[in-house]
Order: structure tokens, then C-alpha cells, then sequence
């Protein structure tokens, strides 16, 4: 049966449907054991949910005033296209990667959130353009003579977790996790599955069932 005819319906059926916690078991199930991104990589606001495929960035320090401040910034804002996750990694988190101006430029191009490996800044503006950021912490040290983009759709890594262009990104309040663009669907068909599997389980257990028993009938816990 086909679950999504777009992909705008297969990411707003994962927003609505699905959590990080059942994705990452069949993530484990099918031999993906690595997908996390590291535990302080969190939601400014705890409802904040994301799913699209990812935009990777690749940052680098610098040291002092620049001839291209920013470098490759600007142009891969510009060339965000809907759905899209700006995702950010590299360099040593000398200034913030993240703030107002970025959030704004991004969510004009309908781009579906950013995660970057590093600070956010403009707390409060961010906020209160209401688009998912997910970052380690804020911090408001500028970037301009600290790091900047040197590179934009390649390969980058984030813990123990390889990303490439156009994997899939999927966050909430529970943490970041990367779907192998190759094995989505798959792990998508599974994952709802599984969700509306917990479901069944948690009635069952909340009408008397053992967590013993429910486990034994489901095979879900």
C-alpha cells in the first residue's frame, strides 16, 4: 500500500506519526547502529520536530578577518530548496553557527529546519520565528573571524554518524537520528508499523496484561 504520494506527505506523515525512539529500533533491527547524533544536540523549544532530507554544511576554523567573511555561507543559504535540513558540522565551535539572520533566510526558502554540530545565537529571535533549530547549546560569539563554510553537499560526520547529502533527518525531543537515504522507505514502512504496534501493547498493558506476557504476544516493548 502506498503510505505518501509526495514528499511533502511522506514528511509531514513522519511529523505527525512517528518518534525518534521507534525509528531507531529499526534502525538497530536492520543493522544501523550508529544513527544518533550526539546527546546535546537538542531542540531550542522541547516541541520542536523535524523531518527532510539533509543539506549537508562543512565548516572550518579560521583565524581573523577574512577576504570572503563567512566563506561558502551565503551561497549555501541561497540554494536551499524545500524540505531540506540545513545540517552543519566541522571546525572546533569557535563562534555560533546558527542565528536570526540564517533562520530567516532558510525558512523564506521553505527549507524544513537546521541541526548544527556547534552554538546557536538570537535566542529569542529564533524563537520567535517559530522553525525548528537543534544545536549543542547558545553561545553568542560571531563567527565571522572564527570559522566559516568551506564546503556545502558533501560528506560530513557528526559523532559517529556519516551523513550525506539527501539522507533522511528526523529530530524531536528525544535527539537527532540520520536515515540512510538508500533504506528510508523501508525504515519508514517498519517504523510506523512499530508505532502503531506500541499502541496496541500500551492498551493491552493498561487492561491488565504483564509487561511479561505483552512482550511474549507483541514482541514489542
Amino acid at each position: 500500500m502506498k503510505l505518501w504520494n509526495d514528499e511533502n506527505e511522506k514528511f509531514a506523515l513522519m511529523r505527525e506519526k512517528l518518534y525518534t525512539p521507534v525509528v531507531g529500533d529499526i534502525l538497530d533491527e536492520l543493522g544501523y547502529y550508529h544513527q544518533f547524533l550526539p546527546q546535546d544536540i537538542r531542540p531550542l523549544r522541547e516541541d520542536m520536530k523535524l523531518a527532510g532530507k539533509a543539506m549537508t554544511v562543512l565548516m572550518t576554523d579560521v583565524y581573523g578577518p577574512q577576504k570572503k567573511p563567512f566563506g561558502l555561507l551565503t551561497e549555501a543559504l541561497d540554494q536551499l530548496k524545500e524540505n531540506e535540513i540545513y545540517i552543519a558540522a566541522g571546525g572546533t565551535k569557535r563562534g555560533a553557527y546558527w542565528g536570526e539572520l540564517l533562520t530567516a533566510a532558510a525558512r523564506t526558502r521553505k527549507a524544513s529546519g537546521a541541526v548544527v554540530n556547534g552554538w546557536h545565537r538570537d535566542t529569542p529571535q529564533v524563537l520567535g520565528l517559530n522553525w525548528p533549530v537543534f544545536a549543542r547549546a547558545c553561545w553568542a560569539q560571531d563567527s565571522s573571524i572564527r570559522t566559516c563554510v568551506c564546503d556545502f553537499r558533501c560528506t560530513i560526520e557528526i559523532g559517529q554518524v556519516t551523513i550525506q547529502d539527501g539522507d533522511i533527518v528526523f529530530g524531536d525531543i528525544d535527539g537527532v537520528l540520520i536515515i540512510p537515504r538508500k533504506i528510508h522507505k523501508e525504515v519508514l514502512r517498519k517504523a510506523l508499523d512499530k508505532a502503531a504496534g506500541e499502541k496496541t501493547v500500551r492498551k493491552a498493558i493498561e487492561n491488565g496484561m504483564s509487561a511479561t506476557e505483552a512482550f511474549a504476544t507483541f514482541g514489542i516493548l
